[in-house]
């Protein structure tokens, strides 16, 4: 067990540490992060605590008022994330000590996974040992100084020890800084070097093999709402926000494909008509709003972005290739009339995104009253079509207006003759409102995959006017964002003279999906430039982001601003990450020119990052999408050695310190009976299953049985479970030490394999969940 770093002794000798926000109003009015997406933060919407969210307005804060940081980081399944939310930061008295001495700022490791590899890297080189929660104080310029994992709101005695709380720590980090500041600084530059050397480092941990099977397990990891469609928690029944994340979509579509995969097919065409059918698209203006704030893609959040729209764009377009739903097709031909009509710039560019708000009210753009329906239309008759139309029955925003949603199947739709001509009616309406705010700028990258949208959909639908607007956007991002060095720059924005110009450093994603949009033109038109200007884009994304040495692409230049640690984005949110997008646009370049190059630096990235396609799967589904690719390769691609794992595995995942064993009896009664052994590590523990603890649940250990790489059902018997009294948390189940869970399935032919998804925490700590995938002896 590696000591906690907040212990006394471990205090003394990690030797160093922090410092002033205004207090937050203790009455529990929303903090910065009431206006975030992630669920995570939105748990710590209302904390007293002054949290700012991960950004340079908190590090800007810091230098200006001379203080150093406290970072919190956890997830939204996290048990001791939830104990320190509920026990420390609504507690008054903790967040006036944290308000007063530092500028707290909160991250979700799922929606900021590069934030989170760097420190918990920090505390993994210092400390030996990591976990979420993830508590660390930096300086104001972002470096580590020490940090743990739990913190209780006073000092605390737990199974192995005691526990330093808040006030303790505190007094101790102010203490140093006073009397030893210089040395405190010393500290931060020493972990900082020594995360550094880490990161750029060999990955710990055992060589991944790049096969069939990790493709198959990282499509299964994803959970599917049955009814509504997209991801969720079975155990929460899929409540809460809901996000396209197209990157998932794109990866399960092409599996969806495959034979055998009925019922994933029937899963992502659900998800693909419940959101076309749903509030979050805009059933009179076209385009997709950013995200479902409910289960079923009713009430949205308004604001419209263009890289959800161009991927959605993609996506429907590929599906149509599937499935020719008519429905796709208008989904996308509406949305390229909004994108034309709203976010096109006269240059022929697109523009970055529309506000939600409106006179400073969310939605009120978009949404409408019985009384405003009635009043556009003027007709009873045809205000009862459009409120059957439209689901208007009861009011599903604020308790008086609606969201328009289809209520119908999209094929009844199509025989209505006067649907169309009621809601050009009410877009007219519509058009004199207060428009919301338009962010005018061009970003490289979003411009690309607007690119890639535009020529997707040309060649699948055969218009030549969409494929022109490809061409006009590609010809304006070469020419003006790409300097002679082939070179590319961030945006094409207003000077303060108010001309655009090219400003900025590019990122990797500038490139990939650049490099992306220019090869879907090249598949629309055959015309060779776009080819050739691809290669170029994707040779100068190599030149100055490739890690050459061990595979993969940094995020930034080699010659860019440095900070203290430099990562390789893998993680797949609202767009697909560098590194994914990176890989695929080098395959297909390889199937395109013949050049062996490019898909060998492909295998060397899919093999660097295989361990976190392994380990999280559902955090990388473009990077799966690529190795599906990979896999595919005709001819087929070389062998590539995985990287060599250093000495000394550091615990990160529940799956280092939980082993599984499955056995397989002989069929008795038309049965087959099974056993799963698991083995945990102490001080370990993993939750029950059922946890009994509704904020527990997506924590609680689950086994899946596979036969022929397919789901079937299981009659499973879990083994009694020890009662935990929490008294933050609540009180929960949990085994430890070695279970079995014995079960029977259906006879029949082929083996069986049983996925167990579980998470393994302690006294203070939770590592991240894991799948484990047992096969018979």
């Amino acid at each position: 067990m590696t000591t906690h770093p907040f212990r006394r002794a471990a205090f003394a000798a990690l030797a160093l540490c922090i410092t002033s926000a205004p207090a937050a109003d203790p009455a529990g009015k929303p903090n910065r992060l009431a206006k975030e997406s992630s669920p995570y933060l939105l748990q710590h919407a209302h904390n007293p605590v002054d949290w700012h969210p991960w950004g340079a307005e908190a590090f800007e804060k810091a230098r200006k008022e001379n203080k150093l940081v406290f970072l919190s980081i956890g997830y939204s399944s996290c048990h001791w994330c939830h104990v320190m939310e509920r026990e420390s930061f609504s507690d008054p008295a903790v967040a006036k000590l944290l308000n007063d001495n530092f500028v707290c700022v909160k991250v979700d490791r799922e929606e900021r996974p590069d934030v989170d590899e760097v420190y918990m890297t920090a505390l993994l080189v210092t400390n030996g040992g990591g976990g979420w929660p993830l508590s660390l104080f930096l300086t104001a310029d972002g470096k580590p100084i020490f940090g743990g994992t739990y913190i209780p709101p006073a000092d605390k005695e737990v199974d192995d020890g005691k526990i330093l709380g808040f006030g303790s720590v505190v007094k101790r980090v102010l203490d140093l800084r006073r009397d030893k500041e210089k040395d405190l600084l010393a500290q931060a530059d020493r972990v900082a070097e020594m995360t550094k050397k880490e990161l750029e480092g060999e990955k710990s941990g055992p060589a991944v093999p790049l096969d069939r099977a990790l493709v198959r397990d990282a499509a299964a990891a994803f959970d599917i709402d049955p009814e509504w469609g997209g991801l969720g928690s079975k155990r929460r029944e899929y409540a809460g926000t809901k996000f396209p994340r197209v990157a998932v979509w794109m990866f399960l579509l092409r599996e969806s494909a495959k034979p055998g995969n009925e019922g994933l097919a029937k899963a992502v065409q659900g998800t693909l008509r419940e959101m076309a059918r749903g509030g979050i698209y805009d059933h009179l203006g076209g385009g997709f709003h950013r995200y479902s704030t409910e289960r079923t893609w009713t009430v949205p959040h308004f604001e419209k972005m263009l890289y959800d729209n161009a991927q959605l764009v993609e996506l429907y377009s590929e599906a149509y290739c599937l499935k020719p739903d008519p429905l796709y097709k208008r989904v996308v031909a509406e949305t390229l009339g909004f994108v034309g009509r709203e976010l096109t710039t006269p240059e022929g560019g697109f523009a970055t995104a529309l506000d939600a708000d409106s006179n400073g009210k969310e939605g009120e753009f978009y949404v409408w009253t019985a009384d405003e329906v009635k009043a556009a239309l003027g007709n009873d008759a045809d205000f009862d079509l459009v409120r059957k139309v439209y689901a208007a029955g009861e009011p599903n925003f604020e308790g008086t207006a609606y969201v328009l949603r289809l209520s119908k199947p999209a094929t009844d739709l199509e025989k209505d003759a006067r649907l169309e001509a009621l809601a050009a009616k009410l877009l007219a309406v519509r058009a004199k409102r207060t428009r919301p705010f338009l962010d005018t700028k061009i970003i490289t990258g979003w411009n690309g995959q607007m690119v890639a949208a535009y020529a997707t959909a040309g060649r699948v639908f055969g218009e030549k006017a969409w494929v022109e607007a490809a061409r006009k956007a590609a010809d304006l991002l070469l020419t003006k964002v790409r300097g002679r060095d082939g070179r590319l720059s961030r945006t094409f924005a207003a000077a303060p003279g108010g001309q655009r110009e090219a400003r900025g450093a590019a990122y990797l994603d500038d490139y990939a999906y650049l490099a992306h949009g220019l090869l879907a033109l090249h598949d629309a038109t055959g015309e060779k430039r776009w080819l050739g200007e691809a290669k170029a884009v994707a040779d100068a994304m190599i030149k100055w982001h490739a890690d050459a040495a061990r595979g993969g692409f940094y995020f930034t230049a080699h010659d860019h601003e440095k900070l203290f640690a430099r990562t390789k984005d893998s993680y797949d949110g609202a767009q697909p990450s560098g590194n994914g997008a990176a890989t695929r646009v080098l395959l297909a370049l390889a199937r395109k020119t013949g050049d062996e190059s490019y898909r060998a630096f492909a295998g060397r990235t899919l093999s660097h990052l295989a361990g976190t396609l392994k380990g999280s799967p559902t955090s990388v589904p473009a990077m799966a999408l690529a190795l599906d690719e990979y896999l595919a390769s005709d001819p087929p691609l070389a062998a590539v050695e995985p990287a060599k794992p250093d000495a000394g595995p550091k615990v990160k995942s529940s799956a280092d310190v939980v082993a599984g064993e499955l056995n397989v009896e002989a069929v008795a009664g038309g049965r087959q009976p099974f056993s799963v052994t698991l083995t945990v590590e102490k001080p370990y523990h993993i939750y029950a299953n059922a946890v009994k603890n509704k904020a527990l649940a997506d924590a609680a250990t689950a086994v899946e049985v596979i036969r022929d790489g397919r789901t079937i059902d299981a009659t499973l018997a879990f083994p009694p479970a020890r009662t935990v009294a929490d008294a933050a948390a609540g009180d929960h189940d949990v085994y430890d030490g070695k279970i079995v869970v014995a079960g029977s399935v259906e006879a029949g032919t082929g083996p069986l394999e049983v996925r167990v998804r579980l998470t393994a925490c302690t006294a203070g700590r939770c590592l991240l969940p894991a799948a484990l995938t047992l096969k018979a002896k």
